[in-house]
């Protein structure tokens, strides 16, 4: 789930499915993915070959979001922002680009790969969103108390999501579509929004999430993510797993690689680790959960 080398190979196939052409080796794979989603992107919205473009809440992805009802608790009460401002937002991105690479290069593989867009916005909703409507990009309202580690974990946690994306449209990870499965009957306990039901995608989505931003803070010295979403995560999968009907095999894959992690006593944040960058867990079929 979290293996670089299985999103690039996803990846891939997503392009090839696209443009019709294969990526010849792991450097075509973002110009090949940024291709493939231009086709999918509003015309006049097209992503760039490389890097990351920062914009604010006067993008024409916020419009878009505001004309769609995209993320309307986001966007909605975006107000303007001022030059000191943005030259803020830059710079805290800047150096979240940096600490993602300082915790783990892989992270920051993944971002460079999925995220082409981050819009800043200043809402009061101290958070992010990430769709698949809108691939490669990442919105986000950072909250007045953030830190480097806030924003650098909430790329993170919206580039999962984006990943996660590619993978489902890929291989699929449910038997049934998404408006079926927002159904009461198929929900399921969230890592993230403790205590609460959500439909089964948007919960594993959450718990896939969590893991990252569990580790990061791990890395960092911090405690707080790793007490709280420890708990959660386990009665997530548990509760997920009660689903299982409804994931396909591949989702039953990651489903059971999160839950055999989640339920380790203490949890073994070196597997994460390893995960990220070990070519065990890099084919559509991980050798470690043959």
């Amino acid at each position: 789930m979290l293996s670089v080398g299985h999103l690039y190979e996803t990846t891939a196939r997503l392009a090839y499915a696209v443009n019709g052409a294969y990526p010849s080796s792991s450097f075509r794979v973002r110009p090949a993915y940024v291709r493939a989603i231009n086709t999918l992107r509003p015309p006049e919205l097209p992503a760039e070959l490389g890097g990351i473009k920062v914009g604010y809440e006067d993008s024409p992805w916020v419009a878009h979001c505001k004309t769609n009802g995209i993320f309307a608790h986001i966007v909605g009460p975006a107000t303007a922002s001022d030059g000191p401002t943005r030259e803020e937002w830059d710079r805290q991105i800047i150096d979240a680009l940096d600490l993602i690479r300082k915790i783990h290069p892989g992270l920051r593989q993944m971002v460079d790969l999925v995220v082409t867009d981050i819009i800043a916005v200043n809402s009061g909703a101290d958070g992010g969103g990430s769709a698949n409507t809108m691939p490669g990009i990442v919105l986000m309202s950072p909250g007045a108390g953030w830190g480097v580690l806030d924003y650098a974990m909430c790329i993170v946690h919206e580039a999962l999501h984006s990943s996660l994306f590619i993978m489902d449209t890929v291989y699929g990870m449910f038997t049934l579509p998404p408006a079926e499965l927002e159904k009461d009957e198929h929900c399921a306990l969230s890592a993230v929004k403790i205590g609460q039901k959500r439909p089964l995608h948007a919960a594993f989505h959450a718990a896939a999430v969590a893991v990252p931003l569990m580790y990061m803070e791990y890395r960092e010295g911090g405690g707080e993510l790793v007490t709280q979403y420890t708990t959660s995560l386990r009665d997530a999968c548990k509760d997920m797993q009660t689903s299982r009907g409804l994931f396909t095999s591949y989702g039953r894959l990651l489903l059971d690689e999160m839950s055999r992690w989640a339920e380790a006593d203490p949890i073994d944040f070196s597997q994460v680790a390893r995960a990220i960058t070990s070519r065990e867990f890099a084919g559509y079929q991980p050798e470690v959960a043959a």
